[in-house]
C-alpha cells in the first residue's frame, strides 16, 4: 500500500518511476539537468547481477532507489551514497544490501545513483555531484509527510567516494549549487561515513577521486575547499566515522581528520577504527571491522533515530 501510494503522489509531482520489486526509483531531476552538457557517446554501463545492477559506470542520469521499511518503522530515513571513486558506483554492495540492512532497522533507505563528474557530460565536475546529493535530500524531505519521516531525521550514509560526497553535502549543504524553489533543506540531521575520502590534500587524498572530482590540475583554493575537514563548522551535522587502520587505498587519516575538526567545533560524533579490513568491505567481510553495523545500531538507538515518535 505505502509503494502504491508512493507512486501516485510521485507521478503527481512528475517523477518518472520504475518498479522493481521491493523497490521505487525516480528521476533525480525532471526537464534539464543542472550544470550538464549532451554527449552522444557517454552511455551508462552496468553491470547485471541477479536482476539487479551490481555496479555501475558513466552515471549522467541520476536516480533514487527508495527501500521503504515495513516492521518496526521509526521516522528515520537515509540516502545512501556508494562509493567508486567517482569513476563508477558499487551499487550492490554499498547500496542496495545497505539499504535492505537499514529496513530491517525500521529505517526508511534511499540509494542515491549520482552522476560521475566528467567533462564529457558537465559543465563544472566539482559541483555535479554535490547538485544531485542536495536534490536528493530535499526530494526525500517532500515525502518525509507521506511516508512518516520526521523533517529533523534525515541523514546521510556514504562509503569511499560516496562517503566524500556525504561528508561535501554535511559540509556545503548550504551552499547554492543550482537553483531550486524547494522549501526544505538539504542539510542531513546526521552523517555516517565509512572508509570516506575527505581530504583532497597529496598524501592523504585517494588520488583518483580527487582526480575524476577535481582534475589532475585543481587549484589550491578547489582542493581546500572540497577538503571537508577544513569545511566544519558549529552547524556540521553529527557523525559516525568507520574506518580500517590498514586501509592503503583511503588513508584512515581522512576520517581521523574529520573527527579532530568535530571535536574542535563540539560537534557529537563517534568513530570506529579497526585493525584490519582494508578497503571496500561494506557490511563486512571477516575480521574486527564487522562489527560496525553492530556499533552503529548503538549509536543510532543512542540518538534516539530508532525510536518512533507519534
Amino acid at each position: 500500500m505505502i509503494i502504491r501510494k508512493l507512486l501516485v503522489s510521485a507521478c503527481s509531482l512528475c517523477f518518472t518511476i520504475t518498479l522493481f520489486a521491493q523497490d521505487v526509483t525516480f528521476k533525480v531531476w525532471e526537464g534539464e539537468i543542472p550544470n550538464s552538457k549532451k554527449a552522444i557517446n557517454y552511455k551508462e554501463k552496468a553491470e547485471i547481477e541477479n536482476g539487479r545492477m551490481r555496479s555501475v559506470s558513466h552515471v549522467s542520469q541520476p536516480t533514487l532507489a527508495a527501500f521503504l521499511a515495513t516492521e518496526n518503522i521509526s521516522n528515520t530515513a537515509i540516502v545512501i551514497c556508494p562509493g567508486g571513486g567517482y569513476t563508477h558506483l558499487a551499487l550492490e554492495k554499498e547500496g542496495y544490501k545497505v539499504a535492505e540492512w537499514l529496513n530491517t532497522l525500521g529505517i526508511h533507505a534511499f540509494v542515491l545513483k549520482y552522476r560521475m563528474p566528467s567533462p564529457e557530460t558537465m559543465q563544472q565536475t566539482a559541483i555535479g555531484p554535490l547538485q544531485d546529493a542536495q536534490k536528493a535530500m530535499r526530494l526525500v524531505r517532500a515525502k518525509a509527510s507521506e511516508l512518516n519521516i520526521k523533517l529533523d531525521r534525515v541523514g546521510v550514509l556514504g562509503f569511499s567516494a560516496g562517503g566524500h560526497l556525504a561528508s561535501t553535502l554535511s559540509t556545503h549543504y548550504d551552499r547554492e549549487v543550482y537553483q531550486f524553489e524547494s522549501k526544505y533543506s538539504a542539510r542531513p540531521d546526521f552523517s555516517i561515513l565509512i572508509y570516506p575520502v575527505v581530504s583532497m590534500q597529496a598524501g592523504v587524498t585517494h588520488q583518483g577521486s580527487k582526480n575524476a572530482l577535481l582534475g589532475k590540475d585543481a587549484s589550491e583554493e578547489l582542493i581546500q575547499q572540497y577538503s571537508n575537514a577544513t569545511q566544519i563548522d558549529a552547524q556540521t551535522p553529527p557523525s559516525f566515522l568507520v574506518h580500517a587502520t590498514n586501509d592503503t587505498a583511503v588513508p584512515v587519516e581522512n576520517s581521523i581528520e574529520y573527527y579532530l575538526q568535530l571535536k574542535e567545533f563540539d560537534v557529537p560524533s563517534e568513530m570506529h577504527l579497526y585493525q584490519d579490513g582494508g578497503h571496500g568491505f561494506g557490511l563486512g567481510r571477516e575480521g574486527s571491522h564487522t562489527q560496525w553495523p553492530e556499533a552503529l545500531v548503538n549509536w543510532l538507538t543512542t540518538n534516539a533515530y530508532l525510536l518512533k515518535i507519534d
